[in-house]
């Protein structure tokens, strides 16, 4: 420590008697001239040290800052102190932050510029001492906030844009399975899906693409209230009925929660309870796009030469247009920028993009991860450009369970009888069948 400079000579009180009185008149004493600039002469040199020990202390607290990043000796006034970091999320914790607003009005292209670095939240490393928390045992907390608008406003551009930098992956976060229903107006089944959701709050999203011409609206304590996405218009078998896909996934991917996403109809049913979906999508180790090679015209027949030489006849695919994927299958099929196009410019009409795009595009670029098959089942047995449909009488008991357990199939190297979740086309009028059945059935209320 440096020692504190000595202090001057004190003046002797006027009172007290000078030993030396013939000194003070010497003519060699000093002036008071001189005593006053040698006082200060003590101040400037106090108040010089002063400063300058000040600021020793103050680089020292910033280094201290620098190494030791959770605390700081800054006091309010100095201009060197820094904001303090955003709190922290603690490990097993669910980040409540409410998902992005559904109606931020970008467009396509918009959407997909957002950069990760600004959507990703920090998360602090846990201590080197602390081992990982073993499976299943961190406590996690379900984000119960009502879901965001959708009425974002950008362009599809800015839209898939935005979706394809979103992250893979948010550890901390519960994840949620997105729902999305391309539909001409309402979800008509609607009562159906409003009991398979009932409790399940947190764990789901619900996206619906409709004709832009639709301007019904939904209860407010309706699951689908305020759940439209921006829309265009949709030609079925054409090959904007990919842009829609593509549409609702971008709008899913906004939440980072989000981590499968099942694309439903209007027409479509769940055959099992909200938890045995759940678990059945989150716990595989696929994604569900179907895709086969078909001889003949309404399979190889379709393939354009023009499509040549990025996609070929041997990698020409056909399967159902109603897919299951997770969210790293999601980034890519709203990331493509290759193939896609191939099938704007060269699919159309006869050609039925929907049935071709996602099998070929899937088959060719991510195989192993694809189990090759759909989870929504469909009649084609009566013939027809169209599968069929089911109205009131059609809908027993012995026809549902036949539906939920009469295949065969392979879930994660295993052989089940569990190989459809989902079926379609349901009328409105089977719509009373159902909700009679589907509480003792697929055990709605468990």
């Amino acid at each position: 420590m440096k020692k504190s400079p000595p202090s001057p000579p004190s003046t002797l009180p006027v009172a007290m008697t000078n030993p030396f009185p013939t000194a003070a008149k010497h003519p060699t004493s000093p002036s008071p001239l001189a005593n006053i600039l040698g006082h200060l002469f003590l101040i400037v040199s106090a108040l010089t040290f002063g400063i300058i020990f000040c600021f020793h202390n103050r680089s020292f607290s910033f280094i201290l800052q620098v190494t030791h990043s959770q605390f700081s000796i800054f006091t309010a006034q100095s201009p060197l102190q820094q904001s303090q970091p955003p709190p922290v999320a603690e490990r097993g914790h669910v980040d409540r932050q409410e998902p992005p607003s559904l109606m931020h009005g970008m467009s396509d292209e918009e959407l997909l510029m957002a950069p990760k670095i600004q959507e990703i939240p920090f998360q602090q490393p846990p201590p080197e001492s602390s081992p990982p928390p073993s499976p299943g045992t961190e406590k996690v907390d379900v984000d119960l906030q009502e879901p965001p608008d959708l009425a974002h406003g950008m362009s599809d551009e800015e839209l898939l844009l935005k979706a394809s930098m979103a992250p893979k992956i948010q550890e901390l976060r519960v994840p949620k399975i997105a729902f999305m229903f391309l539909t001409r107006g309402p979800v008509v089944l609607a009562p159906l899906w409003e009991l398979f959701f009932k409790g399940s709050r947190g764990i789901y999203s619900i996206y619906v693409h409709s004709d832009p011409s639709f301007n019904g609206s939904e209860p407010e304590d309706s699951v689908f209230h305020r759940r439209r996405i921006a829309s265009k218009e949709v030609e079925w078998g054409n090959v904007d009925m990919i842009e829609a896909e593509r549409r609702l996934l971008a709008n899913a991917l906004l939440d980072f929660s989000n981590q499968y996403f099942v694309l439903l109809s209007e027409s479509c049913i769940p055959l099992y309870n909200f938890s045995t979906i759940y678990s059945y999508l989150l716990n595989s180790s696929h994604s569900f796009v179907e895709a086969y090679d078909l001889e003949g015209p309404v399979g190889r027949g379709r393939y354009s030469h023009r499509m040549g030489p990025t996609i070929t006849l041997g990698n020409w695919r056909k399967g159902s247009q109603w897919f299951q994927m997770d969210r790293n299958l999601a980034l890519e099929v709203v990331s493509d920028k290759t193939y896609f196009p191939i099938f704007q410019y060269h699919c159309s009409g006869s050609c039925y993009a929907d049935e071709h795009y996602l099998p070929t595009f899937v088959s060719m670029k991510f195989g192993e991860r694809n189990a090759n098959r759909t989870l929504t089942w469909v009649d084609w047995t009566r013939g027809g450009p169209h599968p069929s449909k089911f109205i009131r009488p059609d809908v027993t008991i012995e026809f549902l369970e036949r539906l939920r357990s009469g295949s065969s199939c392979e879930y994660n190297g295993s052989k089940t009888n569990v190989c459809f979740l989902f079926a379609r086309k349901f009328t409105l009028n089977a719509l009373d069948r159902l909700l009679r059945f589907a509480p003792m059935l697929m055990h709605f209320n468990n």
